[in-house]
């Protein structure tokens, strides 16, 4: 069992080509984890967290209705925004500037074998880090992520969670609000939900801007407890 996660922190990069060293990395695992079982071997599996920030983009989830997407081709364009089609579940997300994207590509078989306790630890570590700033934020029953006002006329949306997983190694992950124009939010009906807001954490602080690393830097002193993980 390895319990190690290599942190990789890829700064502002485009979606596209993260995703597609996101699929790198989870092939290589699944092909360890094959070998493994094919020559009775019990070579180490990795684990990795790769934080990134992405330039204006919306990603739709396999089960999710385009419907949601508000803009056609030109307006997207106008927006200066891309649109991409996706394997995690999930509705219709917006990524973009001012917001930490984290994608956990686990070998859940170093952790624990159990999909939904996985989502469960993903949006704690967000809770966690949110009551440091002395927000109280939490779950809404049937809706993945992580809500303010829950039960309240005022729910909003601070964080969304779309994953896949496949012989029990994860992809895609958790998109956490900090310093986001939500302007951007308008355009589509944030997964698939109506009636309900999206806010961001430099709104509810009622600041200019929250310091991003060191937000990361609760993200993974969360994760490392929870997950009982080491970081390197």
């Amino acid at each position: 069992m390895n319990k190690k996660i290599q942190l990789q922190d890829l700064g502002k990069r485009d979606y596209k080509s993260t995703w597609e060293y996101q699929e790198e990395i989870f092939k290589d695992i699944v092909d360890l984890k094959i070998k493994n079982r094919r020559e009775e071997l019990d070579l180490p599996t990795p684990n990795y967290l790769l934080f990134v920030e992405h330039p204006h983009v919306y990603t739709l989830g396999k089960s999710g209705d385009l419907e949601n997407l508000l803009l056609n081709e030109k307006q997207l364009e106008a927006k200066g925004a891309t649109f991409y089609k996706i394997n995690r579940g999930g509705d219709i997300t917006y990524h973009g500037p001012g917001q930490i994207v984290g994608y956990p590509i686990l070998d859940l078989e170093n952790f624990f074998t159990d999909i939904h306790k996985y989502l469960r630890f993903l949006e704690e570590s967000i809770i966690l880090t949110l009551a440091e700033y002395g927000l109280e934020s939490g779950r809404s029953e049937g809706e993945t992520g992580v809500w303010l006002g829950v039960g309240t006329p005022f729910a909003r949306k601070i964080c969304a969670m779309g994953v896949r997983a496949s012989r029990w190694v994860t992809m895609h992950g958790f998109a956490l609000n900090v310093n986001v124009d939500l302007g951007y939010f308008d355009n589509i009906i944030p997964c698939g939900i109506r009636g309900k807001g999206v806010t961001s954490l430099h709104v509810e602080l009622g600041v200019e801007k929250v310091d991003e690393e060191e937000v990361k830097a609760k993200i993974i002193k969360h994760l490392k407890a929870l997950f009982e993980a080491e970081f390197i």
